[in-house]
Parts: C-alpha cells; sequence; structure tokens
C-alpha cells in the first residue's frame, strides 16, 4: 500500500509531437519480498504495463525506466564516442547491469540479485518518481542522501540558477 498522498505519475500530450509522455513523482516506502518482488505503486502501474528496464543508477540507487524511455535513452549511449573512457565506463554502468521487467498481476517487479546487492536493498524500498524514471533507494540509504541534499539546499538551488532553472 502507498504511504504516501495524491503524489503520482500523470500524462499529458506535447504540443510539438502529440505523443504521450510519462511523468512519475512522488515518494513511497514499500517492503521487498525474499523472492525479490518489489510492489510498485499504484499510480505508476498504468505506466509500465508494457513492461520496462531496471539498471544501476547513480549514488546506489537503481533506475526503473518504462520501455520507451529506455529505448530513447539506450540509443542515446550507443551514440556515445567509444573512444572516450567516461563515455565507455558510463554506457557500461547503464546498459550492462539493465534488465526487462514486468509487472505480474499483483502489480509486483522482480529485481534481479545483483541489482539488489549493488542498491544495498534489505528490507523497506524507497520509490521515488523522478520525471521520466524510477529511482529505488534503500531505506536507509535515501534517508542519508535526503537529509545531506536537504542541508545544502540553498548552495545547489544558488549553482542551479546560474544554468537558469
Amino acid at each position: 500500500m502507498d504511504k504516501c498522498g495524491d503524489k503520482s505519475s500523470k500524462q499529458w500530450t506535447t504540443k510539438k509531437t502529440n505523443t504521450r509522455k510519462t511523468m512519475f513523482i512522488g515518494e513511497y516506502h514499500h517492503t521487498i519480498d525474499e523472492k525479490g518482488r518489489l510492489a510498485v505503486p499504484v499510480k505508476f502501474r498504468k505506466d509500465m504495463k508494457s513492461g520496462g528496464v531496471v539498471t544501476r543508477g547513480l549514488d546506489y540507487c537503481l533506475f526503473v525506466y518504462p520501455k520507451k524511455d529506455w529505448e530513447e535513452l539506450a540509443q542515446r549511449l550507443s551514440k556515445l564516442p567509444i573512444a572516450k573512457a567516461t563515455s565507455r565506463a558510463f554506457a557500461r554502468l547503464m546498459l550492462a547491469g539493465a534488465m526487462e521487467v514486468t509487472v505480474d498481476s499483483q502489480g509486483r517487479v522482480m529485481i534481479p540479485e545483483y541489482l539488489r546487492e549493488f542498491g544495498g536493498f534489505r528490507k523497506t524500498i524507497v520509490v521515488a518518481g523522478l520525471y521520466n524514471r524510477i529511482e529505488l533507494w534503500d531505506e536507509k540509504a535515501w534517508e542519508k542522501y535526503r537529509k545531506g541534499t536537504e542541508s545544502k539546499s540553498g548552495d545547489i538551488a544558488e549553482a542551479l540558477g546560474e544554468l537558469g532553472v
């Protein structure tokens, strides 16, 4: 069950392309079972009905993308310059660790063992909606990250202000 208010995934139509885009928002706390199954928040399920891809993310979380968004990202990654070590490393991080997932009849996805280990998953997982992707965090790691980021929010806002955000 979602432990969150009405933060949700929304759909909208873009004016230029007239295509539907997914927007995941909100923070949910779910338990992962002994088999590695994690319930997808109810409000995210319709956007994941055709499946998705879970992979290693940054900061030791996992990224989950709907298939269409994953395909777009994977194509961009495949075009990175192979001669640059950082390009190769990032593509390997994202692509080699990726696994397709499907939402089962009970609204769960199976997180492979190697990805659960990468994320340091214990029992409670934070499922965070971040626009076009979902991030999965071990609850304790999320709390540490969130508190650290909140304590630096003024500096972050100032730096982003210089970028026009």
